[in-house]
């Protein structure tokens, strides 16, 4: 949960112009379409899109805003399209001064949509690395899957994640579809397979794949990662910390 308040007297991390076209869409309709839009690091891991207010009030949405003074240095308003609703916090005081956060709408930076609930970080890189080194993934010393033909997915700050193909699974009927979807403003949906075995041990979402990733993470497509943390790894015989 955002501390407002706190955002107004001691303002974000840090916050910084976007240099791109940022719109907002509620209902099928454009909003908010500027080339004003800051990102905002509320905290330390990723930024938010954060606009003019102006962009707000002068957009086609309805916005009513919740009763009261603005002793607090923001007020709460609520978007309308034709019964629509999303919401925004507009800050009149702070270093946020003069700019808003939406909640509800889907947002675009320039004509691509944005994926998941938060930008990508303009310090964050992902790299797709073909490996031929030997990745062994255990539960319990049973072999799950073993490759020499795997994709090392480096993300900043992250741990490196290795993506096998799917025909380096021993067993297939360890794998149970699992309804659990997470989304990634780097990689795209993600689907989940728990993996079970025949003495009963299971680990839920133990296993994910992108079925359709963003263009950067296309080597990853179809590809099966095991949580490093979840699971015994080794890489060329070396077993990873978890």
């Amino acid at each position: 949960m955002v501390d407002l308040s706190s955002l107004v007297a001691n303002g974000p991390v840090k916050q910084e112009p976007t240099k791109r076209r940022i719109r907002a869409q509620l209902n099928g309709r454009w909003i908010v379409d500027t080339l004003d839009a800051v990102f905002v690091w509320e905290h330390k891991y990723y930024p938010m899109y954060y606009v003019p207010t102006s962009a707000v009030e002068k957009g086609p949405a309805t916005v009513t805003k919740s009763p009261g003074d603005n002793a607090t240095g923001y007020f709460e308003a609520q978007l309308n399209i034709q019964g629509q609703q999303a919401t925004a916090i507009l800050f009149e005081k702070g270093p946020l001064a003069g700019l808003a956060r939406l909640e509800g709408v889907d947002w675009f930076a320039e004509d691509e949509k944005l994926i998941g609930s938060h930008p990508k970080d303009p310090y964050v890189r992902i790299e797709c690395l073909a490996s031929s080194r030997r990745v062994r993934v255990e539960l319990k010393g049973v072999v799950l899957a073993e490759s020499t033909n795997s994709v090392f997915l480096h993300e900043t700050n992250l741990r490196t994640r290795h993506y096998l193909s799917p025909t380096a699974v021993v067993d297939y009927s360890v794998l149970r579809p699992s309804t659990t979807t997470t989304f990634c403003p780097y990689k795209g949906q993600a689907s989940y397979y728990d993996v079970v075995l025949q003495d009963g041990t299971e680990v839920k979402d133990g296993v994910w794949y992108y079925p359709f990733p963003t263009h950067e993470s296309a080597a990853i497509q179809g590809r099966l990662s095991f949580y490093n943390e979840k699971f015994d790894v080794f890489v060329d015989g070396v077993k990873e910390d978890k």
